[in-house]
Order: C-alpha cells, then sequence, then structure tokens
C-alpha cells in the first residue's frame, strides 16, 4: 500500500491524521471553556460524551488516529536518524538556518506529549468515562465520592494541585511546539504551499495552534487560582 511503503505515503498519512487530531483538541479546549463559565453546562456535556455508544466510538476513533499518528512518527524519525547518521543528528551544537528549534526535536517534544497524554488520561479519562464503562458510582477524590459525569469537580480538585499544573503547563508548551511546526509542515507536505503562502501558513498555524493552547492553559490556571482564592468562579 503506498501509504505505508513509501515516505511520501507516510508523511501524507501522518499529516492527515494530526490534522484531525488538532481538529479534536480544537473541540476539547472549546469544551473545557465551558467549565469556566457554568458547571451544569459542563457537566451536561460530559453527561452527554460519557458511555454512550457514539462517545465510545468516537473515543476508539480518536484512540486509532493518536496510535497511527505516533507509530508514523516513530518510524519516519528512526529513519531520518539513520539516514543522516543516527543520534551524532542531535549532537550538532548548531542548526542549519531557517530550521526551527521545533523541526529538530520533533522526537523530543513527542515525548513529552505522550507521557503527558497518559497523566491527562490517568487524571480524567479514568475518573470520567473508565468508571461509567465498569458500571462504578464515581472515584474518591479528597475524602469525597465525585461522580463520573461531575466533570466540573473533578477539574477543580485536579487542578488544585500546583504540582500536576505545573505538569500540565510543561505538556501544552510542548504540544504548542510540536503543533506551531507540524500545522504548516502538513500542509507543505500535502501541497497546499507556494513561495508566497509558504510563510504566511507559518503565521497562520501559529495564531491557530496559539488560541487553541490558550483555551487549555486558561482552564488550568483559572481553576489553580480558584483553588488558591484569588478569583471566584460561578
Amino acid at each position: 500500500m503506498w501509504l505505508l511503503n513509501s515516505s511520501v505515503g507516510r508523511k501524507v498519512l501522518m499529516s492527515v491524521t494530526g490534522a484531525a487530531l488538532l481538529l479534536f483538541l480544537l473541540f476539547h479546549g472549546s469544551m473545557n471553556v465551558v467549565a469556566l463559565f457554568s458547571s451544569e453546562a459542563y457537566n451536561a456535556i460530559c453527561a452527554f460524551l460519557g458511555a454512550n455508544w457514539y462517545a465510545l466510538l468516537a473515543s476508539v476513533g480518536l484512540a486509532v488516529l493518536v496510535l497511527i499518528h505516533f507509530i508514523l512518527a516513530f518510524v519516519l524519525t528512526y529513519r531520518n536518524l539513520k539516514a543522516v547518521g543516527g543520534l551524532r543528528r542531535y549532537s550538532m551544537k548548531t542548526r542549519p538556518k531557517g530550521v526551527e528549534w521545533a523541526s529538530q526535536n520533533m522526537f523530543v517534544l513527542g515525548i513529552i506529549v505522550i507521557l503527558g497524554l497518559v497523566l491527562h488520561l490517568t487524571n480524567f479519562w479514568a475518573k470520567m468515562q473508565l468508571q461509567e464503562i465498569i458500571g462504578s458510582h464515581g472515584v474518591i477524590m479528597n475524602g469525597e465520592l465525585i461522580e463520573p459525569t461531575n466533570g466540573a469537580a473533578i477539574i477543580a480538585l485536579t487542578f488544585s494541585n500546583t504540582w500536576i499544573v505545573i505538569l500540565y503547563l510543561i505538556w501544552f508548551a510542548a504540544i504548542w511546539f510540536h503543533l506551531s511546526h507540524g500545522f504548516w509542515s502538513a500542509l507543505h507536505t500535502l501541497g497546499w504551499n507556494n513561495q508566497i503562502w509558504f510563510n504566511r501558513w507559518q503565521v497562520i498555524g501559529k495564531i491557530f495552534v496559539t488560541l487553541v493552547i490558550l483555551m487549555f492553559v486558561a482552564v488550568v490556571l483559572i481553576f489553580w487560582l480558584k483553588s488558591v482564592g484569588v478569583i471566584c468562579l460561578p
């Protein structure tokens, strides 16, 4: 199959899966922002996207996209390293002119993204959708039984921990670098570029990715600030 057997095909498939995951982040970030304005509205969304068949089907599809994207990332990185002399590529003290830092460190950024994903699944998916799947009444957090659909409480309790907040901010920074390069790189791979639009797509990509990541950062920081008594939320 051309998509899997050629370098160009693998890059195209990686670009398409990356674009799909970016759209999911846009949806996920928009959903999370609701929690800043109404706990009831956010919990209603959590109930709608719980262990219902469509939500489970979407979760499986998302997991497949993530798996394909990261497997291709490992394959492409391995082949690139092999082609340029292995890990000596990372021993260079300077990077070529015009090459972004993120471009040379996509593999490292990808590892941080994976570790952050594990942290996120542990803090939220395992306490929400998974609990509904196994028929649990909820999880114990800070001595309280929190129902799986009470996403607002889970967010508030999770981001009252300063160390978790710091880890999430590091994760978001890695995602920003990863996506800011991946956005225009995907468009370049798909052929949606020319001399005029090459730099424009870079700027558009960074603005778009920044807005998406800022939604997640805002939720984390605002709930943390609420936990330390700096601000109040409805």
